[in-house]
């Protein structure tokens, strides 16, 4: 997920009561977008430097990005970007999936209220076309003045929490099958729409005290993701909804922060599986992602299970080979956050990189490396999100860009990277830039970013008020010609201390040529 995402994503899991009200309203409505007409832009790079998902399709691979959606069908050669155009403009792409010729995206933003960020859902975008044509749609709510409703399960009335603003009600997942779209919303809960969009029924999840539910059931309690006494409402974590898998039409698999749930009947019976109600349980309640792939002829259902409240909980990958009846728990302590399957083999994206398994989760081998040799680009913060395969290429999303290898087949990782990342291009040796700038050293690094046309060697040098050197980055280092590069520099002077808060001077020298000047901003 985005920095931003993540940073929420932990917000609205330890908010316990209420919800905030939007600093202003939203209608979108129902827009028609033809991205074939105008609405994209070809360039040779990706629209954002960051992902939470990848769609795979045929020979297309479609990125739910930072800053809207792209997609590429030349391996990256090229891509196409939607860019300030509805109804992917500045807003992120939190969820992406399909299912035939029918495509469905959520959209995400923040607003900062005090000294947080909380994330606010910004509506859903479908297409019925394989993504030729787009539609917007509100986030799913209930009417401003309502505040308890009633939904009707079997013979019990359960009382439910009117969700009517858009902060903390985010869509962070989506499930399409052959007849419905299924939403999972920290605010709004798990939703399913079977037209289109034009209306949602909420769907009825267990409570946190029940491990299964049905329709024959006498049944007792509110579906409410946090406790509103002033409603008469008592919440439970299991109705904040965080991943959807749709294994088929009627099997679908959801994650909250009470565990993870399964229905066999398209969503009418669900059964309830945590970390202390099993033998053989789950790491952690808090569930950020589900997959699926098959293993030795067997159907595995892989999720990342995060620690929630009770201390013996703990990050990891839970694995279960028999229907979530029991679970195979792995890479103890590490914070995953997506997974892609090729075969028998899952990778997973993860705080410390990327993680692969190649029998069922009992063992793994990581790689925080991602280097590309042809630019001398590398990625500086392994953190990933999003991971994908496609005609045999890896790809993963980083905090820092999009990267793709080629793994040899009977090995998880290859060792050279293709690094994409949405740097403004360079067109001359004059045309030289910093980003981010200003730029913080304790939490990124600022990239010098320049062209090389012939073949040379460069210097990159910075210098403090008055002239002072600071910082040598590079010194008479060879350079291919017809490429772009970036040197990074990570805000320590040339003895490893970091520089203090201020306007510092980088020089870049191509060959012979004039040298370009530039300058940095450091605010720590």
């Amino acid at each position: 997920m985005q920095p931003f995402l993540k940073v929420a994503f932990m917000s609205t899991f330890i908010l316990t009561s209420g919800f905030l009200l939007p600093l202003d309203g939203q209608v979108v409505g129902r827009q028609p977008f033809f991205p074939g007409e105008s609405g994209y832009e070809a360039t040779d790079r990706p629209a954002s430097n960051s992902a939470v998902d990848f769609l795979v399709r045929g020979d297309t691979l479609w990125v739910a990005g930072g800053k809207g959606l792209s997609w590429t069908t030349d391996r990256g050669a090229t891509w196409k970007n939607f860019t300030n155009v509805a109804p992917f403009g500045e807003e992120s792409i939190a969820a992406l999936d399909a299912h035939g010729a029918v495509f469905w995206a959520s959209l995400a933003g923040s607003i900062k209220v005090g000294d947080e960020y909380l994330p606010v859902g910004k509506g859903l975008a479908f297409s019925t076309d394989n993504g030729g044509t787009w539609q917007r749609i509100d986030q799913p709510m209930e009417p401003g003045d309502m505040k308890v409703y009633q939904l009707q399960y079997g013979d019990n009335k359960i009382d439910a929490l009117a969700v009517t603003v858009d902060v903390n009600n985010i869509t962070y997942d989506l499930a399409v099958t052959s007849d419905a779209v299924w939403i999972a919303s920290f605010a709004g809960g798990l939703r399913k729409s079977t037209d289109m969009g034009a209306t949602w029924q909420p769907v009825i999840l267990p409570p946190d005290h029940l491990d299964s539910i049905a329709p024959e059931d006498t049944l007792d309690f509110d579906l409410s993701p946090v406790n509103r006494p002033d409603l008469g409402l008592t919440g439970n974590l299991n109705h904040r909804v965080f991943s959807v898998m749709a294994e088929s039409d009627s099997v679908i698999w959801v994650g909250t922060a009470g565990g993870i749930n399964l229905t066999t009947d398209g969503g009418i019976s669900w059964r309830k599986f945590n970390a202390t109600n099993q033998d053989y349980p789950i790491s952690g309640n808090f569930v950020v992602a589900i997959a699926e792939n098959v293993v030795n002829g067997r159907k595995h259902i892989w999720a990342a299970t995060v620690n929630a409240l009770d201390l013996n909980e703990f990050r990891a990958v839970s694995v279960s080979s028999d229907g979530g009846a029991s679970w195979l728990v792995g890479l103890r302590g590490v914070f995953a956050h997506g997974f892609g399957v090729r075969g028998e083999r899952v990778y997973t994206g993860t705080d410390d990189g990327l993680y692969c398994s190649q029998d069922g989760g009992r063992s793994w081998s990581g790689n925080d490396r991602f280097v590309d040799p042809s630019n001398r680009q590398r990625i500086t913060n392994p953190n990933t999100y999003a991971v994908a395969f496609q005609a045999g290429d890896l790809w993963a999303a980083t905090e820092d860009g999009l990267v793709r290898s080629t793994p040899p087949p009977d090995g998880c990782y290859a060792t050279d990277w293709t690094v994409f990342r949405a740097a403004q291009p360079s067109t001359s040796l004059s045309d030289v830039y910093a980003y981010p700038n200003p730029f913080a050293p304790d939490d990124e690094v600022c990239r010098i970013h320049y062209r090389v046309e012939q073949g040379s060697s460069v210097t990159v040098q910075f210098y403090g008020f008055g002239m002072t050197p600071v910082r040598t980055l590079v010194r008479n280092a060879p350079r291919n010609s017809g490429r772009e590069y970036d040197e990074i520099w990570d805000g320590r002077d040339d003895s490893g201390q970091q520089v203090a808060n201020g306007v510092y001077f980088y020089r870049v020298q191509v060959g012979e040529n004039d040298p370009a000047w530039g300058k940095v901003i450091v605010l720590q």
